[in-house]
């Protein structure tokens, strides 16, 4: 007896639905089932320190060659805009994950009001600070205060993190221990000398460094608040990265006509005839845009401690290896 065709169930149809629900969820939860997922793993435990190991090392390199390119490049073609550099960073990053999305390789969602009001206070935070980085770089103020007080950046993100009461703390013995480390480097690197200071590093340096550590604290605030939603309507960590280059796109180009060098002034003093140019200026806003995205990634999928000590990591070293 040949089964009734309408009491057949429609496997083929429901497949793909409940496919797409599962994918929403596993794009808006990817991270935190893959740090559940490691950190129940026996097998995977003790790669995690060399893991860590190893992020640190290729951070440290890149950000070491950029700044390198950047000491060439500035001086050489009289490039110290800080605004424009910063906003053509974004406008890469932006490029590159659009072009992602539109391959088919990243689903993104359209941009949310909503959430990039949300995001507004840490695209302020992180736009500012990075303009103030650029600022250091440019000038000889990168070898004085500034790059002294990096290694503050773990202990005034952990008191941060406390005061906004996120979920993602670290332990007691943790904290302890960044806190000793990073202040007897900060201690060590002032003891040894500073290079000549100017007046306006003893603005900026503290205030970069508060910007810095609020974005990263901040941005985790809102991550652990949009995970209190259904899992339908969270956003993935990428639409949260979307956004916030969304914001400070919209930030720095404000701040770019606003600024004394305006974009006529900078478009028209560039070297735009020299492929030197064009490789040193490509290689910096490349650069800057991978350390600023694994900067992000790790606030957002880890924690803003994380993300402060990836950032300080070689500037905490530093003190300790001129000592050997």
């Amino acid at each position: 007896m040949k089964p009734d065709a309408c009491n057949q169930r429609p496997l083929p149809r429901m497949k793909p639905c409940l496919l797409g629900k599962s994918s929403g969820r596993w794009r808006s939860g990817w991270c935190a089932s893959v740090t559940k997922s490691l950190s129940s793993s026996h097998v995977l435990m003790p790669l995690v320190p060399t893991f860590c190991l190893v992020a640190l090392v290729v951070y440290g390199l890149g950000d070491k060659l950029r700044n390198f390119v950047s000491s060439i490049f500035i001086p050489q073609y009289h490039y110290p805009y800080s605004v424009a550099l910063c906003f053509s960073q974004v406008l890469v990053s932006l490029f590159f994950l659009k072009l992602l999305h539109v391959l088919g390789l990243l689903p993104l969602k359209q941009y949310s009001r909503s959430l990039g009001e949300r995001l507004l206070v840490p695209s302020i935070c992180s736009s500012i600070h990075n303009v103030l980085a650029v600022w250091a770089k440019a000038s000889s103020s990168y070898s004085g205060l500034y790059p002294s007080t990096l290694p503050l950046l773990p202990i005034v993100t952990m008191g941060l993190s406390f005061w906004l009461r996120l979920t993602s703390l670290p332990t007691i013995h943790m904290s302890t221990l960044i806190s000793i480390v990073s202040g007897t480097s900060f201690v060590i690197a002032v003891s040894q000398g500073l290079a000549h200071i100017e007046p306006l590093e003893y603005l900026y340096a503290p205030l970069a460094l508060i910007l810095h550590s609020l974005s990263l604290t901040w941005l985790a605030k809102v991550v652990e608040a949009d995970r209190q939603q259904l899992p339908d309507a969270q956003a993935s960590i990428f639409d949260i990265y979307n956004t916030l280059l969304v914001n400070q796109s919209w930030i720095l180009g404000l701040l770019w006509l606003l600024h004394p060098d305006s974009p006529w002034q900078v478009l028209s003093q560039t070297s735009w005839h020299s492929l030197l140019f064009h490789g040193y200026l490509l290689a910096i806003l490349l650069l800057g845009m991978a350390l600023n995205f694994l900067d992000t990634i790790v606030a957002l999928c880890v924690s803003p401690v994380a993300a402060a000590a990836l950032h300080s990591a070689r500037q905490v070293a530093q003190p300790f290896m001129h000592l050997l």
